[in-house]
């Protein structure tokens, strides 16, 4: 079933763009024979990081189970990254290796993996990550400076890849059931990263390592560091559970971020209402102070928004300026992306158009429903529609960055064509409990809504993430003395559209239609042509709107008619 939609989601995408791929891509993005013959259990990366020299060395232990017979692995890691040496489960006879581009094939003893049996390599390695030149949207270290001039070192790697800076399966479909993270840093500086910190330990030469545990499923783009001079303190989210809630900032900012933060709490009350309990208790929630605007990372989440409201002072609707973006975004990958993750970056809307979408949901959670919609059909500008936002499986490919506006968008059109709002929330925990710490592809999310509706919404999703294009609805509204009907019909890529929409059959009210690619005719009640409306306030679709005035005396009935264009 996933080759069949990768073939799908490549035909739509060569549609509108050429697309040219290399053996680096596949390499990066397939599940091939040497990674899916076995599954990773646990990482222990142990890391030394130097500001002085922005430079790392140490080791990442690789735990896994053996899936089928192999002798030949892949592994990941930059190439402008030297590994030192490849140990197997503690010997001290290295491993011979290959690598090609960024991948790294271990060979294994002949005849030493077999099915079930679990096993450990060490890989050693060190040098200069990449640097960061647009964080974070490009991947790689930042090497910053505080205002006080002390070190301020981070790193964000989502799309670029984890194997930017540490060896591992890099591929988001594979998660270790747990991870320990030792980072050791220079004398008077701090490590925040996943998870608990289960020991400190001030090292022989004056060093500090920091060793934290993820408790969790991980996926490996979120595994970070976060090295500064950090002043910290604790709240608590008071649920089912007490929930700990830890921030780390710059310590000139500490009663500037005691304040500010106390937003989580009402974002932790929204998101609990709409998607469930936060999903990580055991590891806890952070907000870690950052040089860049904010990335999502697992129980560490990286804030860079200036203490200020939208997205650094701007935001699509006034009620956009009452709230950090940053916070609430990326706080909402928490539950999309990070604990229901998807297996191939090419459904990675799952991460934003939900997490996108989430930041309607909290407006509506404080602010109401109206505002809400405000604020989301103020993302409209936004929206390229110019390629699909669905990617290319096993290359690596994500889709277009539509799958923020239009994503959110695109969902708050699906709440309204159900029609059911507590099913619609019954939907989106009901994901967030059936898939909690897993990874899923697109074609389950789909499948999960039909069986909660009992209705097939496959011809949505295929024209709003495969297409560029909107749906057109075209309709052409004629009045012959107090006759006045409408013609419509949908006009989209896909041959079976047959979406409900909402429109003016009365004045003053809406009403359902349903219309499909093939023409169809209504009876409308008491209105002029020009009072028909498609609510497009709920339902993000393009309206093509034609009418026409009638002589009673003409013969032959009504016609398609001319007049207006909206």
């Amino acid at each position: 079933m996933l080759a069949k939609l990768c073939m799908l989601s490549l035909f739509a995408l060569q549609a509108t763009t050429a697309q040219t791929f290399t053996r680096a891509d596949t390499l990066r993005g397939a599940r091939s024979p040497e990674r899916t013959c076995f599954d990773i259990t646990y990482y222990h990366l142990d890391v030394r990081i130097d500001p002085s020299d922005s430079s790392l060395r140490g080791s990442n232990a690789i735990t896994f189970r053996v899936v089928q017979p192999f002798d030949r692995m892949q592994l990941d890691l930059f190439d402008n990254l030297t590994i030192e040496k490849v140990l197997l489960d503690g010997t001290d006879t290295p491993c011979a290796f290959e690598r090609e581009y960024n991948a790294v094939f271990v060979l294994a003893p002949s005849g030493s993996m077999k099915p079930g049996e679990i096993h450990t390599i060490r890989i050693w390695y060190s040098g200069k990550p990449v640097v960061a030149s647009r964080p974070p949207w490009s991947g790689g270290f930042t090497w910053e400076k505080d205002s006080a001039g002390n070190p301020w070192v981070v790193v964000t790697c989502q799309g670029t890849g984890a194997s930017c800076w540490w060896p591992n399966k890099d591929q988001q479909e594979d998660e270790p059931d747990s991870m320990m993270i030792s980072v050791t840093v220079p004398p008077g500086l701090t490590d925040v990263s996943n998870g608990r910190l289960r020991q400190m330990t001030t090292l022989a030469d004056g060093w500090t390592r920091f060793d934290w545990f993820v408790s969790s499923p991980i996926n490996n783009y979120n595994v970070t560091v976060n090295v500064g001079k950090y002043a910290h303190f604790r709240d608590f989210y008071l649920t089912g559970d007490t929930l700990t809630l830890d921030y780390y900032v710059l310590p000139q900012n500490l009663e500037r971020a005691r304040k500010h933060f106390q937003q989580v709490q009402g974002m932790m009350k929204a998101f609990e209402y709409y998607f469930g309990p936060y999903p990580f208790p055991q590891d806890g929630y952070k907000l870690i102070e950052c040089p860049h605007t904010g990335m999502e990372h697992q129980s560490a989440v990286a804030y860079g928004n200036w203490y200020i409201g939208g997205y650094r002072g701007r935001a699509p609707s006034e009620t956009g300026l009452k709230f950090d973006f940053i916070i609430i975004h990326e706080s909402a990958h928490e539950w999309w992306g990070n604990s229901v993750t998807s297996k191939d970056v090419a459904d990675m809307w799952i991460h934003e158009s939900f997490g996108a979408y989430a930041e309607a949901l909290y407006v509506e959670h404080l602010y109401g429903y109206e505002e809400a919609l405000k604020y989301i059909n103020g993302k409209k500008p936004g929206v390229g529609n110019r390629e699909p936002i669905l990617g290319v499986f096993g290359v690596n490919k994500e889709g277009s960055g539509d799958m923020y506006n239009k994503g959110q968008l695109m969902l708050n059109t699906l709440r309204h064509v159900i029609n059911n709002d507590s099913l619609w929330v019954e939907i989106l925990k009901g994901i967030q409990r059936k898939y909690r710490w897993q990874t899923v592809s697109g074609e389950e999310i789909y499948s999960y809504v039909q069986e909660m509706t009992g209705t097939d919404y496959r011809y949505f999703f295929d024209q709003y993430l495969k297409y560029p294009g909107l749906p057109q609805l075209e309709v052409s509204v004629s009045k012959k003395g107090d006759d006045i009907r409408a013609r419509y019909r949908w006009k989209t890529d896909v041959k079976e559209f047959r979406m409900p929409v909402l429109v003016t059959l009365e004045k003053g009210t809406f009403g359902w239609i349903t219309p499909t690619t093939s023409w169809q005719e209504v009876t409308l009640n008491g209105i002029d042509p020009p009072d028909f409306k498609v609510a497009e306030d709920r339902f993000y679709v393009t309206a093509r709107l034609n009418w026409v005035y009638l002589d009673e005396r003409l013969k032959g009935g009504f016609g398609r008619g001319g007049g207006r264009t909206e």
